[in-house]
């Protein structure tokens, strides 16, 4: 394996939620996720964690303890990992997937 590449395809995916699973990529205190939601994903709580990312597919609406915010595909997310940014995600078309960038 080349230690530049990531071939996402021989990474399986992982479900901690109904409605979401990802493919996850770990090193050198970082984490790549591509992260798939379903309009059947509901958040249990609020996200702290940060997250610079970016929509592949889809719509995405992230509520920031009641600012709603809309991203599509094509479209950057960064949130900072504290409690004025604690959110949470869900999918406004079937299936939003994200290439997400996180400390771990």
């Amino acid at each position: 394996m080349n230690p530049h590449s990531i071939n996402f395809n021989s990474i399986d995916w992982q479900s901690a939620l109904p409605g979401q699973r990802a493919k996850v990529f770990q090193t050198q205190g970082k984490q790549i996720r591509i992260v798939e939601f379903t309009d059947q994903f509901v958040e249990p709580d609020w996200c702290r964690r940060g997250h610079i990312g970016y929509v592949l597919e889809g719509t995405l609406e992230i509520d920031f303890h009641g600012e709603k915010v809309i991203f599509h595909a094509g479209d950057g997310i960064i949130i900072s990992a504290d409690e004025a940014d604690r959110h949470k995600a869900r999918s406004l078309t079937p299936v939003v997937r994200l290439l997400l960038i996180e400390d771990i």
